[in-house]
């Protein structure tokens, strides 16, 4: 089968090895219309970065794969849903992404804990490590409730830079903004976390 190629009417020919970028927020909105073909332009478009985020956050091929498929499942039936004043078409297909693989993860992680309770369970645990451990599921807590508290460009700066592992050139690219302006939206972001949650306060 023949690969669907974007065929813009009433703009100028590109250069020969240079194909014209395809207007992600207009094939988003195409396809909350139900349009099959705008939706195909948008994932040939988008496939491979969703893909490598997808392997940045779960670590495996494979299960990025299935984050990947489920991550266009759901850009193809919320689609109408993207408002272009809210953000770039690329930041809000890279949180869709971001939030299934991350979902992936916390998923595979209470597998993998109700595989092993039964062998926790009957083994001797030191107090120092039952102490981490609440220590730890108490800072979990705090983080979730401090991220609740950033702006939704905030938020997204934050998990792309912390949870994603991306540096700030590739969330700026990412997000679609400037270095300088994708720096900032991490630095004020990471000053209010550490606000909420009272770090280095007196």
């Amino acid at each position: 089968m023949e690969p669907i190629r974007p065929t813009p009417s009433g703009a100028p020919a590109p250069e020969a090895g240079a194909p014209e970028a395809p207007d992600l927020g207009q094939l988003l909105k195409l396809s909350g219309r139900g349009d099959e073909s705008a939706f195909a332009r948008l994932y040939d478009a988008m496939a491979a970065r969703v893909f490598g985020l997808a392997v940045r956050v779960v670590r495996d091929r494979a299960q990025a794969e299935e984050v990947v498929q489920e991550s266009f499942l759901e850009i193809w039936r919320t689609s109408g849903r993207f408002d272009p004043d809210r953000g770039s078409a690329v930041a809000w297909l890279l949180t869709i992404v971001h939030r299934r693989a991350v979902d992936r993860v916390r998923s595979a992680e209470a597998s993998s804990r109700r595989d092993t309770t039964y062998h926790d369970r009957n083994q001797p645990v030191a107090h120092d490590a039952t102490a981490e451990a609440a220590q730890a599921s108490l800072e979990a807590r705090r983080v979730r409730g401090a991220l609740a508290s950033l702006t939704d460009a905030q938020r997204q700066a934050i998990e792309l830079a912390y949870f994603g592992g991306y540096t700030h050139t590739e969330v700026a690219s990412m997000l679609d903004l400037p270095v300088g302006t994708a720096k900032t939206r991490i630095r004020d972001g990471l000053i209010r976390l550490r606000d909420e949650m009272g770090v280095g306060a007196s």
